[in-house]
């Protein structure tokens, strides 16, 4: 394993690898590249880094990260080229910014919390930004289900929040309710107003439990997945097939799966 010391020396030869690949004689393709093309990659490397942290596949983590990096430079080579900012400008940006807002290590500023220190954080952020609405900052490009649960962060911290989980859990069946009321009628530009609160109402209950509703559901999302893998495998030493069997057949190997992951 390498010394973090040797990070600076790899970082400057980061940087110089795509000013060759961007220069005159570099790779035609990397040449061709703006910022919205490499924006759709930077997306793609994060989620595999993030993938790799929850299966705790170290190896792969520190690759992935590497890939992250990776775009992160190409995007500053590329605004670089307009003389509009440089890697520089951004390391210089966030090293002033973390050591202004954490004055309780490189200040003399006391707290005896981690809820002060984000309060501190948050009092710091806004007189810095600007900010004219409280909303400002949350990304129009983020995830809906990680934008809901920043929203309620945000309002949370004027104390505009339910006391507890269960408070919160009340919201949703509450939201069901009214989900239910209105597919009755058959509305659909309701029906869609509805659901979106349902989900916006779960992503609070996520955030009062301390969860990230986002992680949750990839979760939920990957043990469906292999839930139905096995499924399918279940049926095939049945000598049935997807598509063949009945729903009450595949309901009955489900439910079976289900059971035995529990026991």
């Amino acid at each position: 394993m390498k010394k973090a010391d040797s990070a600076g020396l790899g970082f400057q030869k980061l940087v110089a690898i795509l000013a060759a690949l961007r220069g005159p004689e570099g790779c035609p393709w990397d040449k061709e590249q703006d910022e919205r093309s490499i924006a759709n990659y930077f997306l793609e490397e994060v989620y595999e880094a993030i993938d790799a942290l929850f299966r705790n596949d170290v190896a792969e983590l520190a690759e992935e990260l590497g890939d992250v990096l990776m775009e992160v430079v190409f995007l500053a080579r590329i605004y670089e080229e307009r003389g509009e900012f440089t890697i520089s400008d951004a390391l210089d940006g966030i090293n002033r910014k973390m050591i202004r807002r954490h004055p309780h290590v490189f200040g003399g500023k006391k707290v005896d919390s981690s809820q002060r220190v984000l309060d501190e954080w948050i009092r710091r952020k806004k007189a810095e930004k600007k900010r004219k609405s409280h909303f400002e900052g949350i990304s129009r490009q983020a995830p809906s289900l990680l934008a809901a649960f920043q929203i309620g962060q945000r309002v949370a911290h004027f104390g505009f929040d339910w006391p507890s989980p269960d408070e919160a859990l009340k919201k949703v069946r509450e939201e069901i309710g009214e989900l239910e009321e209105t597919m009755a009628r058959t509305n659909v530009g309701r029906i869609e107003e509805e659901l979106g609160d349902c989900f916006f109402a779960l992503a609070n209950v996520a955030r009062k439990l301390g969860l990230n509703p986002e992680t949750a559901l990839r979760r939920a999302n990957d043990k469906f997945i292999e839930r139905f893998a096995r499924l399918e495998r279940k049926l095939k030493e049945k000598g049935m097939k997807l598509g063949k069997a009945s729903l009450a057949e595949m309901d009955a190997v489900w439910e079976d799966i289900k059971k035995k992951r529990r026991s």
